[in-house]
């Protein structure tokens, strides 16, 4: 047993999240200098971000060639849209709530339940897995007269929140040459409905029956992108106008009569991207950033924000924490309205991590973002053509309290994304390269595919970079949300050569508190080890071997296991000799 007799103590919560301006002996000790498929978390602490799983098990058809990446991915009516090629499609799909063993017999009788029957038909066929099942009947939360194992596939067993998904349907075929699409969703006659523009066609409106209405409108064929505002659907991005503002009159996206109050705006710049704001129309160009006030024809009238700042890419634009955030040509902005009457102010909030853009600004072919809402985050992809899908960089961006805190995706490669929030329930979408719909914050992996989380703090001096530290324990708080697969790791010396690796401590999560719904009785497999009279929060009392002059602490993640947070940090050390 170590002589802990004279050992000095330091402790620090995790919390600052990455930072990479700032030398590591500036840094404060709970800030990060790697944290990559960790989220800040809002409760506290670096936790190990949620995997993603496909949505609809059903690829998206190919409509002209091989490749074809998703164009377009929209929760609308109960289902979800998607584009691909030259063609957009609708399927249903909901998620198990009742487990099906591989052994359940299904013959006409049996019935699968789950989160909800929203969007099916009254029978059908449906696709868990690899298998198929049709049906005959639904109530709100259950398929019944359910077959089993159809058209030769093979039966399986399927755990709860596992897709269930139906085929895709066209919808609409006259797509061509369509690039990115952009949308919106509106409602001006208390009729819903979803307007598409993709840059090159005409725009088309789809109401909740999925039937189909084009913008007959010579002037907006070929727009890049929409926002319904003050009850006129505006239109912008026309190759040949590009900084031409259309709108129609009120209460009618498909009619342009100027009698009526329709009519146009031109602006000095090339329009990016169109987001509806605090009741104003913010329209955002290459180079500058302008609103759009009033709510009628005779009272529209165009202001400045700014004309020293545009907008990179507009699928970057996001409503999040009560601002507009946008990427800018020096990172992340935030356009933040005031209590002072018309002023508009302008903010940089990535400069934690100004070298992640700077180094994906320039050969990022794409730029998505998703917000999710309950996490107060914002995340925003660098998607490069010849970069594959595991080695696709992003940043999440979160909101605690008046700070923003920061850390590193590595995995994820949308095309096209969607938010959608109904009933208190967020749904993350994107669009795979591969064809397929894919949920975020979904299970412990990436579609099968591990998720690399790594930690490291700054080098630690504990106030003095000249004395020699003698580690002897590092207790480790952190909060499991099941068993976990995670190593412990001490660097000494800004991680030089010269200086002892002890070996790896795995992280023990075998006290993790019994849970009411949760936890099974007597269950002791290495995937449920939960413990009546745990500890939600254990704490891992780790004797360590090694000294140095300063000290960092690692933690890597490359399991499958379920998402766990880093809490905090206390490190027992005695003081050696002085260099």
């Amino acid at each position: 047993m170590p002589d802990n007799s004279q050992a000095q103590g330091a402790a620090f919560n995790c919390e600052g999240g990455l930072v990479l301006n700032r030398s590591t002996f500036l840094m404060q000790p709970g800030e990060a200098l790697t944290l990559e498929n960790f989220e800040p978390d809002l409760e506290g602490g670096y936790r190990r971000i949620n995997g993603y799983r496909k949505f609809i098990n059903h690829i998206v058809p190919q409509t002209s060639g091989s490749g074809e990446k998703i164009l377009m991915v929209a929760s609308f009516a109960d289902k979800v849209l998607a584009a691909r090629g030259e063609k957009i499609f609708s399927s249903a799909s909901t998620e198990l709530s009742l487990a099906i063993s591989a052994s359940t017999g299904m013959t006409g009788s049996g019935t699968i339940t789950v989160d909800s029957t929203a969007g099916f038909s009254s029978s059908g066929t449906l696709q868990i897995n690899s298998e198929l099942f049709t049906y005959t009947g639904t109530s709100s939360t259950t398929f019944t007269g359910v077959t089993r194992a159809a058209s030769s596939t093979t039966a399986a067993a399927h755990v709860v929140d596992d897709a269930v998904s139906t085929t895709w349907t066209e919808i609409d075929s006259s797509r061509s040459s369509a690039s990115k699409y952009t949308f919106e969703r509106f409602n001006f006659d208390g009729n819903d409905k979803i307007i598409f523009a993709d840059g090159a066609n005409a725009p088309v409106v789809f109401n909740t029956s999925l039937s189909a209405t084009d913008v007959s409108e010579s002037s907006v064929s070929g727009s890049k992108y929409v926002a319904a505002f003050k009850n006129h659907m505006f239109y912008a991005g026309k190759s040949t106008t590009p900084q031409t503002l259309v709108f129609s009159e009120p209460f009618d996206e498909d009619d342009f009569d100027a009698a009526d109050g329709a009519g146009s705006i031109k602006v000095d710049d090339t329009i990016v991207g169109l987001k509806v704001f605090r009741d104003n129309l913010f329209i955002f160009c290459e180079n500058r950033i302008f609103k759009l006030t009033g709510s009628a024809l005779a009272s529209f009238a165009i202001t400045p924000v700014t004309r020293n700042i545009g907008c990179i890419n507009g699928d970057s634009i996001q409503e999040f924490a009560g601002d507009l955030i946008f990427l800018g040509p020096d990172g992340l902005r935030t356009v933040a309205g005031t209590a002072r009457i018309g002023d508009v102010e302008l903010g940089t909030i990535s400069k934690n991590v100004q070298s992640l853009f700077d180094k994906n600004l320039k050969d990022s072919s794409l730029f998505e973002s998703v917000i999710i809402p309950d996490k107060t985050q914002y995340r925003i992809f660098f998607v490069k053509d010849t970069v594959a899908g595991s080695l696709t960089r992003g940043v999440i961006c979160v909101m605690k309290g008046d700070r923003y805190e920061f850390s590193e995706m590595l995995g994820i490669r949308p095309s096209a994304t969607d938010t959608f929030v109904d009933a208190g329930d967020v749904l993350v979408l994107h669009g795979s390269f591969e064809g397929y719909i894919i949920r975020q914050e979904k299970g412990n992996t990436f579609d099968g595919t591990s998720i690399l989380g790594r930690y490291r703090s700054p080098d630690l001096n504990f106030g003095d970079s000249g004395l020699r530290k003698h580690m002897q324990r590092v207790i480790v708080n952190f909060k499991p949300e099941a068993s976990i697969d995670a190593d412990l790791k001490l660097r000494y010396d800004n991680e030089s050569v010269e200086s002892a690796r002890p070996e790896p401590y795995a992280l023990d999560s075998s006290t993790v508190a019994a849970q009411y719904g949760t936890a099974v009785y007597s269950t002791t497999s290495s995937a449920t080890q939960y413990v009546y009279g745990g500890s939600t929060q254990p704490l891992v009392r780790q004797s360590v071997e090694g000294s140095g002059f300063t000290v960092a602490l690692r933690v890597d993640d490359g399991g499958e296991t379920a998402p766990y947070s880093l809490k905090g940090f206390q490190l027992e050390y005695q003081v050696g000799a002085r260099r």
